[in-house]
């Protein structure tokens, strides 16, 4: 066993065991703390399939992340007051349904990335940054002003939606979902890093010229793991939507993307559960020191600018080496 696969089964296995922990203490609410940072980690490893193997550097995930939101508050919201969703383009009725729920922030998400990643990818450098977020800020600013889902106010559901054969309002129950679909993710993306796309994916984020030269359109392989990427995101955001039960504009904004930026820095670009790291470390000091300072991100910012100037692959590039693994 590698440095790196023990170091993933480390971190896999204290998400684990700190809710187990909580549930066995009576302690419901570090259980929601690490319903939380699974939740994140899934939107971190997300944006890592763009970010850590294409080299794309999106600032506009929260796009996804707010589109797998409103999926869920939208549907369950029709479904609880027992009207059809009728504005267009959707004309359907509202459910309750996990599994359903996600299928449409899934396949949401992932259209509006394949859309806006094909716009965005026009573009490299500064300007991928700039229009991605552009993108992000237009659905913020047009969920405020839309007033048939609460507007600036968001949407509260008020009965979390339901998994068959499952509690959802136990907050345990609802960890092990969210928990499994995370190791579904970190798996999947991790045939997906050590596949003949991933690497050629990774060869085209580092010489388009050569990628080109043996017949690869690097341009239809970025566009393929921005939508990846998107798809995954807005999953995640359908989580965090049905945990708080409450979905609201903040999902769309850039600092919603820039937290999903700082769990992929923090755990390591390129690492497949280097974002769940990330996602862990940044719920932690979000506990521990909020409550010591409200201006806790301060410390936060300097532990970030000490990841980029002297552990440059992040926690993984710390403990596990330098040269970046799939798994």
């Amino acid at each position: 066993m590698t440095r790196e696969s023990a170091l993933n089964l480390a971190v896999m296995g204290a998400l684990l065991a700190v809710p187990l922990w909580a549930w066995a203490a009576d302690e419901p609410f570090l259980i929601t703390l690490s319903t939380r940072a699974v939740i994140f980690a899934i939107a971190g490893v997300g944006l890592n399939v763009a970010l850590g193997l294409g080299g794309l550097v999106s600032f506009g995930h929260a796009l996804f992340f707010g589109l797998g939101g409103y999926a869920m508050g939208i549907l369950a919201w029709h479904a609880q007051t027992y009207t059809n969703v009728t504005d267009w383009p959707l004309v359907l009725g509202g459910t309750k349904s996990m599994p359903l729920i996600w299928l449409v922030a899934v396949i949401t998400s992932a259209l509006a990335a394949l859309a806006f990643g094909a716009l965005s990818l026009r573009t490299a450098g500064v300007y991928f940054i700039m229009i991605t977020l552009a993108f992000a800020q237009m659905f913020y600013y047009f969920a405020i002003s839309w007033p048939a889902y609460g507007g600036e106010d968001g949407l509260s559901i008020y009965v979390r939606n339901g998994f068959p054969g499952l509690n959802t309002m136990d907050p345990i129950q609802y960890f092990a979902i969210c928990y499994v679909l995370l190791l579904i993710v970190v798996l999947a993306v991790g045939r997906l890093a050590g596949s003949s796309f991933g690497l050629v994916l990774r060869a085209a984020r580092q010489n388009e010229e050569r990628v080109r030269a043996v017949g690869q359109a690097p341009y239809r392989l970025y566009l393929l793991a921005f939508t990846i990427s998107g798809a995954i995101t807005g999953l995640a955001g359908a989580l965090f939507a049905d945990l708080n039960r409450f979905v609201s504009p903040t999902m769309f904004s850039w600092q919603t993307s820039g937290e999903i930026m700082i769990f992929v820095i923090l755990g390591g670009v390129g690492r497949v559960y280097g974002p769940v790291a990330g996602a862990a470390l940044f719920i932690l000091l979000e506990h521990v020191l909020g409550g010591l300072s409200e201006f806790w991100h301060i410390y936060l910012g300097a532990m970030l600018l000490g990841v980029v100037l002297f552990a440059r692959g992040g926690i993984y590039g710390l403990l596990a080496g330098r040269e970046a693994g799939h798994g």
